[in-house]
């Protein structure tokens, strides 16, 4: 018995509709703190609160397991800032993140080096079969860079970073075509976005002007006349 030709063009497009939730990868990519040591002396000190990355990567896993609860989500930590800081807190902080990874069935990876990240995005999954759908950073940066361990070893610097003309050490293949990629960090949108889209082949939301980190809700711009682009 032959299928009527509109009943098999309809099953032929159910089928080539992207499985985003089950066959793709979200990636939530996080920083490190400042430590107070230094950040004390200045106007605007930056991360009194130490929770201010990890609570809004909490937020949007939390988003994304509402919305996808069977999707395959890996978390980036780097993992020296948080020790650094547990010093100044007085108390481990690793216990606190890997509650979030126990209560949303995440696969947290703690990581050092720039190294790290490239090469999990790159080979961390057969990136033929398992594309990245979706991509998000929270953390320091400038208009050039990720900066993971801003001013928590060194003053108002940083020695582990992703710069833009790094990206290309990321391949193209990681991502699938409509893949929603976005930093919550500063100036990220004033030209790490346009060099990540001519490396990778996607776009990237970012900001221009400050970010302001919340307890409660994802960051918003802080600076006047700001906005996101990408």
């Amino acid at each position: 018995m032959k299928m009527p030709a509109l009943l098999l063009l309809a099953v032929l497009a159910f089928l080539a509709q992207p499985a985003r939730a089950q066959n793709g990868e979200y990636v939530i990519l996080t920083g490190g703190v400042s430590l107070h040591q230094w950040e004390k002396y200045k106007a605007q000190p930056h991360d009194n609160w130490w929770l201010n990355f990890v609570r809004a990567s909490r937020i949007r896993i939390a988003e994304i397991r509402q919305t996808h609860p069977d999707a395959l989500i890996t978390w980036l930590v780097y993992r020296p800032a948080y020790v650094r800081r547990a010093a100044q807190e007085g108390t481990s902080l690793l216990p606190t993140i890997n509650s979030v990874r126990d209560a949303y069935n995440v696969n947290l990876i703690y990581f050092d080096r720039t190294s790290t990240v490239v090469n999990y995005l790159n080979s961390g999954r057969n990136r033929d079969t398992t594309k990245i759908v979706h991509f998000e950073f929270f953390g320091h940066s400038n208009r050039a860079c990720f900066l993971f361990d801003y001013s928590n070893e060194i003053d108002s610097a940083s020695k582990v970073w992703l710069h833009e003309d790094e990206l290309k050490q990321i391949s193209r293949n990681n991502f699938a075509r409509d893949a929603y990629v976005k930093s919550w960090g500063c100036h990220t949108g004033e030209s790490f976005s346009r060099k990540w889209r001519s490396a990778t082949g996607v776009p990237m939301w970012g900001a221009l002007g400050k970010t302001q980190y919340l307890t409660e809700q994802l960051p918003i711009i802080s600076t006047p006349g700001g906005k996101w682009t990408r």
